[in-house]
């Protein structure tokens, strides 16, 4: 029977603003070494429950439909299971020659998933949640930035497949808060006003409030601006 400290030791997890874990492992596309290998790229570490289980298959799916995507925002993805390569294998290959889901078929996953049968990086990140299973990592998403610094975490429980829309809205909302130094309010989507730092003082509040510089101020501390989705998209997206 675990200890509490065993259990606090496997439920914790990398804060907002922490250095990602380091790692080495094994995974389908060979030797990872993390971060170092990921320099300069955005990546999204996520976790899945187990190999060859409906819901998992649904997001390997549409992760691989996606990579692409994500790969023209400079954005890598590698997943993980507390499963071995062989059985990671097998399942990757029975989805590619069996599966159709959502119109997808013929779905070959190229990024890397991880074989974490010691669980030694799913508790460095907190995937094992033993009120949900003590066998099996929930569905964790990181977010880590071109530093190694992790910028965003999302944890969803075993029943609860991801919304990949919304994966990516927040990928390019972070990256677009790092280029124009600004921050995106509720349901932002590129082409949406984006809002301005509050003002830091009385004066910056009072010019604010009389600016014609293309502000919208609903008073001194919500003032939003356009930004224009091509202008966006141009600095973030790869051709």
């Amino acid at each position: 029977m675990e200890t509490i400290q065993e259990q606090e030791t496997m439920v914790s997890l990398p804060r907002i603003g922490d250095r990602a874990p380091k790692f080495k492992a094994t995974t389908t596309q060979g030797e990872v070494n993390f971060p170092e290998d990921y320099k300069g790229k955005w990546v999204i570490l996520f976790s899945h429950p187990a190999d060859f289980t409906p819901v998992c298959t649904s997001e390997f799916m549409t992760f691989a439909h996606l990579e692409s995507k994500f790969a023209k925002a400079n954005c890598e993805l590698i997943g993980l299971s507390i499963d071995g390569l062989y059985s990671h294998i097998a399942w990757l290959r029975t989805i590619k020659e069996k599966i159709e889901f959502k119109g997808m078929k013929n779905i070959e996953v190229k990024f890397p998933l991880i074989e974490d049968i010691t669980m030694n990086v799913a508790k460095k990140y907190g995937m094992i949640q033993p009120g949900e299973s003590e066998t099996q990592a929930v569905r964790a998403v990181f977010f880590i930035d071109p530093k190694g610094i992790v910028r965003a975490l999302i944890y969803y429980p075993l029943s609860l497949g991801r919304n990949f829309d919304e994966l990516y809205r927040a990928l390019i909302a972070m990256q677009t808060s790092d280029k124009f130094a600004v921050a995106t309010p509720a349901d932002w989507n590129p082409g949406d006003d984006v809002i301005i730092s509050p003002a830091g003082s009385c004066n910056v509040a009072e010019e604010r409030m009389t600016s014609k510089d293309g502000l919208t101020c609903e008073d001194w501390f919500f003032c939003t601006k356009k930004l224009d989705k091509n202008t966006i998209l141009s600095k973030i997206l790869k051709n």
